[in-house]
């Protein structure tokens, strides 16, 4: 699971010291790969010598640490954090490919626990009114299923369906948004993370997202849906509408204070 060049290794001991799972070790004045490890790739990444690698992993995607390139100013990202909308109106272009690419990296490269990287990311772009059709269709059946256990839900998506048929036009759940990101994982957290990064690579590409609550219950609904989808045992951690914004704007949103227990 890993390699570690003997010709390169300097047995310094810092990937012992930075393995979380104690799997490595400095014999002789050479580090030694002990089975079983969780190929989170610190010692990839501390190694002064570049002489630890992951076969199973594309380690040519692996860089370089660069300040200039990696440093990221601490007023500028909170500034990005408090400028972030959540976007309702769309232009009509689609993302390009090699954008969503790199949107997608950001959530590829998000911590898990341990390890376990098992998000799965579902795009929808080219198929995505094909997927409206199919999910508008599904709305009824899936409100008259859920009307016991959550009333609220039921009368609302009865409500946005019947909008929705009396004028084709009234997409008040997609937002007539070119592209939906879902992640699917067992784990929650792992998916709310990447989220946030997603998020985060949208609108650093001039993007932005719309995280929406009502389309991830729906789906989840479904079982017609998550059928299509191809994750029909897999749970949704988030469903996120996805897009170029077609309004601007100017200046960050007034926020309450936080509420915050210093100890």
């Amino acid at each position: 699971m890993i390699t570690i060049d003997e010709e390169k290794c300097i047995g310094c001991g810092l990937c012992e010291k930075d393995c979380p799972a104690g799997k490595i070790r400095v014999r002789e004045g050479r580090a030694v790969y002990r089975p079983e490890c969780i190929q989170c790739g610190h010692c990839v990444a501390v190694c002064p010598r570049n002489a630890v690698s992951i076969p199973e992993y594309d380690m040519a995607d692996v860089e370089e640490y660069d300040r200039d390139t990696f440093e990221v100013k601490p007023e500028n990202f909170l500034h990005s954090v408090k400028f972030r909308r959540s976007i309702r109106n769309y232009q009509k272009r689609k993302l390009e490919k090699d954008c969503l690419e790199r949107i997608l990296d950001a959530g590829r490269y998000t911590a898990t626990a341990k390890n376990s990287q098992k998000c799965r990311f579902i795009v929808l772009q080219e198929e995505l009114d094909a997927f409206r059709q199919k999910l508008w269709d599904q709305v009824p059946a899936m409100a008259d299923r859920i009307k016991e256990e959550m009333p609220h839900y039921a009368m609302m998506f009865k409500f946005l369906y019947r909008r929705h048929r009396d004028n084709p036009e009234d997409d008040g759940l997609f937002f007539n948004a070119p592209a939906m990101i879902l992640i699917a994982t067992d784990n929650p957290l792992d998916g709310g993370l990447a989220a946030a990064n997603i998020e985060n690579m949208a609108v650093a590409e001039g993007a932005g997202v719309l995280y929406c609550g009502y389309l991830m219950r729906i789906i989840e609904a479904s079982p017609e849906l998550k059928q299509w989808l191809g994750i029909p045992d897999t749970p949704i951690a988030c469903c996120m509408l996805a897009g170029y914004p077609a309004v601007r704007y100017r200046r960050t949103a007034p926020r309450k204070k936080a509420d915050i227990v210093w100890r």
